[in-house]
């Protein structure tokens, strides 16, 4: 049976891991692989495995317990490798590598921003903003709506406005909020969201980090935060890598997802 892989940890940490249950249904138990000064905290792999809420609860669970006992690096969900062997292979392989970030990482933990405008708010910052934009406005209400052209130039006026706002939001919130941070990483723009910004925060400045997030929702209330946290440091494996694969990516190459 293939091996379902959670994280990476220090192989003293691993010891506290007991009587949890990860992913599958029935769950199966989770193990310990060691490999010298590391452990790949293991299952085995469900036959099928698909991205429903109730797996990937579990497989956060299981990061979450092993995180209480000392840091851990997570591997993404649905990471399979064929053997127990292969884990302990690149264990073994990258064993360096991965004493380092657990190192770096030891007392961390990440938060996730996501950003959205609130609609209503935000466009009347935009015409209020735009001296252009507010006397056409204008102009197109007491000319009862105004011409078919004036309303289209009014609206792509106000896109172009709303788009550049959006960037400069985003780009207000990581300056803001990056000195709180040890790291951060920014998610790629297509993720539906003005900003979607992760923060390696010490775990023993969390409260200063979430209280700055509070200001902001005071200062600008025409954003909408959702932060997401402590969360094991998913976005910050791969930092400061001195290998071109990355600890996620060379270890996935033996751990191949199991999409069912």
């Amino acid at each position: 049976m293939s091996t379902y892989v959670y994280g990476i940890t220090h192989a003293a940490h691993a010891s506290l891991v007991r009587d949890l249950d990860g992913v599958g249904d029935p769950p199966r138990p989770v193990l310990v692989l060691r490999e010298g000064e590391l452990a790949a905290i293991v299952s085995d792999a469900p036959e099928e495995l698909r991205p429903k809420r109730r797996e990937l609860l579990a497989h956060q669970r299981v990061l979450d317990a092993v995180g209480e006992g000392g840091v851990v690096l997570p591997i993404r969900f649905a990471s399979v490798s064929p053997t127990d062997e292969t884990v302990t292979a690149v264990l073994a392989e990258r064993a360096d590598h991965l004493l380092e970030r657990l190192q770096a990482l030891d007392g961390t933990a990440e938060y996730n921003l996501k950003a959205n405008h609130n609609e209503e708010a935000v466009l009347q910052l935009v015409v209020a903003d735009n001296d252009e934009i507010r006397s056409l406005a204008e102009a197109n209400r007491q000319a009862g709506g105004g011409s078919q052209k004036d309303k289209v130039r009014l609206g792509e006026m106000i896109a172009v406005a709303l788009q550049a706002r959006e960037a400069a939001d985003a780009e207000m919130l990581q300056r803001e909020l990056s000195p709180a941070a040890g790291a951060v990483s920014a998610a790629p723009s297509s993720t539906g969201w003005l900003a979607n910004l992760s923060f390696l925060i010490d775990r023993t400045s969390a409260g200063g980090f979430l209280d700055a997030v509070d200001q902001l929702r005071q200062q600008h209330p025409h954003l909408e935060l959702r932060v997401n946290g402590p969360l094991p440091p998913y976005s910050f494996v791969d930092e400061g890598s001195e290998h071109a694969e990355g600890t996620a990516a060379a270890f996935e190459a033996a751990a191949e997802p199991n999409n069912g």
